[in-house]
């Protein structure tokens, strides 16, 4: 954890169950965002050291001509072989991470104290152990899989592969202290969003104000 000083609150859930819709709503309620997704495709453009390491271990293949990384080949490797995904995250965790820790000290020292950190490995990556608190979105399967087909562009067996290579539900609800279910409407997830947002900078301000007194 980073301390009460700065407010850290992790954004995770499983993939198609609509992360970026509460987090957009967080950002429109103060908080500073930091996206996980963005940073993991920062740390492996050409060149990069994490790149290099990538491509070391899973061949030319996973590389496009002109030595960018190809998302689609290296995902078709990695999202089917449990191993092999163990594998790639070991190499580019430590990167992310440490984007991760540099983002939220230039927030902090910028006086931006509520900090929302939205990364779909959020537990896998250990970088839960930064975040005082931890938010959840899910939604059920076929939910998802619609999602994602029509956001990737990819086949139901790539979605399923996808979807059977991240935590279960349960585990999600028993490490987190909000979930959100996005099964509904918009305006029905937008409200709930809305709602956590507030309770969590009333507590922020609490503890604050608390401590002031100390």
């Amino acid at each position: 954890m980073i301390g009460f000083e700065v407010l850290v609150v992790g954004l995770t859930g499983q993939t198609g169950a609509g992360k970026s819709t509460v987090s957009k709503v967080f950002a429109e309620n103060g908080f500073a965002v930091i996206n996980a997704d963005l940073i993991s495709r920062t740390v492996v453009e050409k060149g990069t050291k994490c790149l290099d390491e990538i491509s070391d271990i899973f061949g030319c293949g996973i590389l496009n001509c002109d030595g960018t990384l190809n998302r689609r080949a290296l995902g078709d490797v990695v999202f089917s072989d449990k191993s092999k995904l163990e594998a790639l995250n070991s190499i580019i965790y430590p990167y992310i991470t440490s984007e991760i820790l540099k983002q939220i000290k230039e927030y902090s020292d910028s006086g931006r104290k509520l900090i929302l950190l939205d990364a779909p490995t959020l537990f896998e990556s250990h970088a839960d152990d930064f975040c005082e608190i931890i938010i959840s979105v899910l939604a059920e399967p076929e939910t998802r899989a619609i999602r994602i087909i029509n956001r990737d562009g990819i086949t139901p067996e790539q979605a399923e592969n996808r979807m059977n290579s991240q935590l279960d539900a349960d585990f999600f609800a028993s490490h987190s202290d909000y979930v959100i279910e996005n099964n509904d409407s918009m305006e029905a997830v937008n409200s709930i969003s809305k709602e956590v947002s507030d309770k969590i900078k009333f507590y922020y301000y609490d503890i604050r104000t608390a401590e002031s007194f100390v």
